[in-house]
């Protein structure tokens, strides 16, 4: 993954020694919590494409993470998460750029994002980066789990 213009902000891959650290950056950092946010679903993501967990640090620090998808037909973001105290510094558009890097060399033609409707501060920043919503089309979900 590329450094960015700001040469204190870089992005990379996450590796098995993160998770801890980035279980606890999403208590501070993202809006809600997922059924999947422990240690045994981000150790499956890692494990199972490791490339799909980006994280954008400053200074050695964990400012931002951004989960990028691809199942091989579609490019699919979630837990864009940036730490409060970087917000509107970039991390998040730097963590975009990275994803869709990714996608790109993968041979992906579009992204879709997971953004809480409830989130109205983020809706800017995705808007900002070329990301609209889908009025026609709802999210259905199924636990599969308790």
């Amino acid at each position: 993954m590329a450094v960015m213009n700001d040469l204190s902000l870089s992005t990379r891959s996450a590796t098995p020694a993160d998770l801890d650290e980035v279980l606890a950056f999403w208590k501070v950092a993202a809006e809600g919590t997922s059924i999947s946010d422990d240690g045994d679903g981000v150790a499956r993501l890692v494990e199972r494409d490791p490339e799909a967990l980006i994280l954008a640090e400053r200074e050695g620090e964990l400012v931002g993470t951004v989960i990028a998808g691809f199942d091989g037909w579609r490019c699919h973001l979630y837990r864009l998460a940036v730490h409060p105290d970087q917000r509107r510094r970039g991390v998040g558009n730097a963590l975009l750029a990275a994803a869709e890097e990714r996608f790109t060399a993968l041979g992906g033609r579009r992204a879709d994002a997971m953004v809480l409707d409830r989130n109205t501060s983020a809706h800017h920043a995705w808007r900002a980066a070329g990301y609209g919503p889908e009025p026609q089309w709802s999210r259905w979900v199924k636990h599969l789990t308790d």
